[in-house]
């Protein structure tokens, strides 16, 4: 990390105007950096951007092979085949996928053949079972083939030292596969982050267990935890932490080891137990903040620990909690896996029902989306409340809306963050 990097977190910023969303945004993703690539088994790596261009070291298919059951033969005997004028072969031997014995094939006979099995040198064309009477010891013949036809034949697939996989190429199902026909069993890419998650508080709970008349589930662990997930990091969910700085500190020290990124939950408001501010303000690595947005004003991003990992310390309240993870640590995660773009594309939909907006602060609106053969469209799901988990949950969509407007009018097109789709 660069001292200009680290300057400009620890750095106070103008106190009397909050942060803009955008310059929150831009300094956490200044400071964030791809974590190196290694060679790492297929399947870890699927959802990562491979990390070199892909040569094939072979082709493939690496041999003639047939496509059918059927039986192999040479196209001039059965040529003339008919319904009413069958060819009759002899069957000389049979020919299996993954059998060693190499057959060659002689004129005037023929060699039954199974799906992927090497075809018989002399060889030209397979004939589909279908297209015989299955015979044994002798096949008669009723249709005749192409000269190649149900034949794979080498290298029509991909040529060796042809590039399958450029690099930056993002690793789904059908390229993971693509490596494994051509024989890799590793590849290049960088690997998961490894994003810590904390809850704070003193009053918070584990659910499953019983509560007093103060107090209340975790929630925010699990919804960041299972947004850390969903964007691709592997998540380490960390047991409540109360609001003792000292427990905190010690925690967190704990975690450092396992951790690429931190995520906190609470503490970081104006409060008298402000855990998180309290046990991060003297470190000068953490900067908090306010930035200009609703719900999630309250903000910190910094380092920690010898190795500078990167801490996000997110408001309490559930929904400011992962409004906040969405616009800020989910960019960070595609960072540090080189996954690009950082942040999720805004999609525009006309706005099924208007609303007021504070001014000043770029709002995110709970919503659901939709769309269909006329068109997309959104709908404000809920009140603002930042506590409002029911209404968190039954949205798919977040309406972004520019800090200067002060009301969107029902029928107006709005941009829109569609939380459920891949990007």
């Amino acid at each position: 990390m660069s001292d200009d990097a680290l300057g400009s977190i620890t750095s106070p910023g103008p106190a009397d105007r909050a942060t803009s969303v955008d310059e929150h945004a831009e300094r956490i993703l200044a400071t964030i950096t791809p974590l190196p690539p290694y060679e790492q088994p297929l399947l870890e790596c699927v959802g990562l951007p491979v990390c070199e261009t892909v040569t094939s070291p072979m082709d493939l298919p690496g041999f003639d092979n047939s496509a059918m059951d059927g039986y192999a033969v040479r196209f001039d005997d059965v040529a003339t085949a008919s319904q009413d004028h069958p060819v009759h072969l002899p069957v000389v031997g049979e020919m299996a996928a993954g059998q060693t014995r190499v057959f060659a094939l002689s004129p005037g006979t023929s060699i039954r053949i199974m799906t992927g099995a090497p075809v018989p040198q002399g060889a030209d064309a397979v004939v589909p079972v279908e297209w015989t009477d299955g015979g044994v010891a002798a096949v008669r013949i009723s249709r005749a083939p192409s000269r190649g036809q149900h034949v794979r034949t080498r290298g029509d697939d991909v040529r060796a030292g042809d590039v399958l996989l450029e690099d930056g190429t993002l690793l789904g199902p059908r390229q993971i596969g693509l490596l494994a026909a051509v024989g890799r069993a590793q590849v290049r890419a960088r690997p998961r982050p490894r994003v810590v998650i904390m809850s704070t508080g003193s009053e918070l709970r584990e659910p499953g267990t019983a509560l007093s008349h103060d107090s209340v589930y975790d929630a925010n662990s699990f919804i960041l935890a299972a947004a850390a997930r969903a964007a691709g990091a592997i998540a380490y969910r960390v047991g409540i932490v109360s609001d003792d700085p000292q427990e905190f500190s010690d925690a967190l020290s704990d975690q450092l080891v396992r951790a690429d990124l931190v995520v906190t939950s609470g503490g970081v408001s104006k409060g008298q137990y402000d855990v998180v501010k309290e046990a991060l303000g003297g470190l000068g690595t953490v900067r908090f903040e306010e930035v200009a947005m609703q719900p999630g004003k309250p903000q910190g991003f910094g380092v920690v620990g010898e190795d500078e990992t990167p801490i996000f310390t997110l408001p309490g309240n559930p929904v400011s909690s992962y409004v906040s993870f969405e616009v800020f640590v989910v960019p960070a995660i595609r960072r540090m896996m080189g996954r690009a773009p950082y942040r999720r594309p805004l999609t525009r939909a006309v706005l099924t029902e208007g609303f007021t907006s504070a001014p000043g602060k770029r709002q995110f609106v709970r919503a659901r989306f939709q769309a269909n053969g006329q068109g997309a469209q959104v709908h404000p799901v809920g009140g603002h409340g930042s506590h409002l988990v029911g209404d968190l949950a039954e949205a798919n969509a977040l309406i972004v809306v520019a800090e200067e407007t002060r009301a969107v009018d029902a029928g107006s097109p709005v941009d829109v963050v569609v939380l459920e789709r891949d990007f």
